[in-house]
């Protein structure tokens, strides 16, 4: 039976993961039936270069425009908002990797150390507060540029690829 602080954790880092994802180009927005995937082809376990990421965020950001049918204006807005978040959020996806090594190395010793894990627990759920607050400001900032009709086109698209009935 899994407990409501489970359950808080859970959805704690699945905010975060999105977020990430997110951030990263508006990546699972802007993924086509055709794609393979929201990442399409790249994972961020942090071994990418600012270079690497910053092609990625161009490309995401390239579909996302077509989904929406972004005018240049827009364009223009948009790009810088996106990557400033993907600027903020990059340094919390590393302290997310150094977290999750420390629970890993609290269950390799010898005797579980559960201060160590958790110490490990309270900085997954800050770091997933603070990718889900700036997450969410990134939505608006991005809403604020779109219009009613692109927004919808935009939460459509989102309901459909999370399986939700649209409304």
């Amino acid at each position: 039976m899994t407990t409501p602080l489970q359950k808080q954790i859970r959805y704690a880092a699945v905010a975060f993961i999105a977020g990430a994802a997110l951030a990263s180009g508006i990546g699972a927005l802007a993924r086509t039936d055709a794609m393979s995937g929201w990442h399409h082809g790249m994972t961020l376990d942090g071994t990418q270069s600012p270079a690497e990421v910053s092609a990625h965020v161009d490309r995401m950001l390239k579909h996302f425009y077509v989904e929406i049918d972004a005018s240049d204006a827009q364009k223009a807005q948009i790009e810088p908002l996106v990557k400033q978040a993907v600027s903020d959020l990059m340094p919390l996806h590393s302290q997310l990797h150094a977290a999750h090594a420390q629970v890993v190395n609290a269950l390799t010793q010898t005797t579980i150390d559960r201060d160590s894990l958790e110490a490990a627990r309270v900085q997954h759920l800050q770091l997933a507060e603070q990718g889900s607050k700036r997450l969410v400001q990134l939505i608006a900032d991005v809403g604020d540029v779109l219009t009613p009709a692109q927004r919808t086109t935009l939460a459509a698209r989102m309901q459909h690829m999370h399986g939700m009935p649209h409304s």
